[in-house]
């Protein structure tokens, strides 16, 4: 008797558990951020332990699974609507390599080793530092690599200036700019910062998205 209970207890959660992540519209393992992956150790706890105690009622488990899902969607909206909120919770993208040099800085301040950026080089076949003109450190722990082109010339990353309609400054230091250059170059398109979902800059001509278009 015990047997099938478990036996129906795991297939119940099997399908009870897809469902949620069907809802949650779940990425892959290797995207998930913070919010993700506690949400993910969560469910699969609460379900481990209503597999294990079959004399406890399933309510006990199936009710905080609805819950984290509840919560998972609402801080999903609120982090699409709130680009610090989802900054704090779920990180943005750190350059570790900018035109072939490493960012030390950035690394130390993101607790991320030599052996670490080496290791994800040799995982993307990448024999050398000096190949790589740019890499971003994502989120979720990936490094996303440009390696130079075949005549190994620099190009500009088209990094953005203005994202989620916020200036952002580091890219502008990065570019060698500053706030008051972007708030003259819209102006000649008759256009405030204000009026820009999205833009970035490339080969000296800004390019971007007005909030009217969306």
């Amino acid at each position: 008797m015990e047997l099938f209970i478990v036996l129906f207890r795991t297939t119940f959660f099997y399908f009870f558990v897809a469902l949620a992540y069907r809802i949650m519209g779940k990425r892959e393992i290797g995207q998930l951020g913070i919010i993700d992956l506690i949400v993910s150790i969560l469910i699969a706890e609460l379900v481990a332990i209503s597999i294990e105690n079959i004399k406890d009622s399933m309510l006990l488990t199936v009710m905080p699974i609805a819950l984290l899902v509840i919560l998972e969607l609402l801080l999903a909206f609120i982090s699409i609507k709130s680009r610090k909120f989802r900054n704090l919770f779920g990180g943005k993208p750190s350059l570790i390599i900018a035109n072939g040099n490493v960012n030390y800085k950035e690394m130390v301040r993101q607790r991320y080793s030599m052996d670490d950026l080496l290791l994800s080089l040799r995982q993307k076949e990448i024999k050398s530092i000096e190949d790589v003109e740019y890499a971003f450190l994502e989120p979720n722990g990936k490094l996303s690599i440009f390696q130079y082109n075949f005549f190994r010339t620099k190009s500009n990353y088209p990094m953005p200036i203005i994202l989620d309609g916020e200036v952002q400054k580091k890219a502008l230091d990065y570019i060698k700019k500053n706030e008051s250059w972007l708030v003259q170059e819209l102006a000649k398109k008759g256009l405030k910062i204000n009026d820009i979902f999205y833009a970035f800059k490339k080969k000296n001509q800004i390019f971007l998205i007005r909030k009217s278009s969306l």
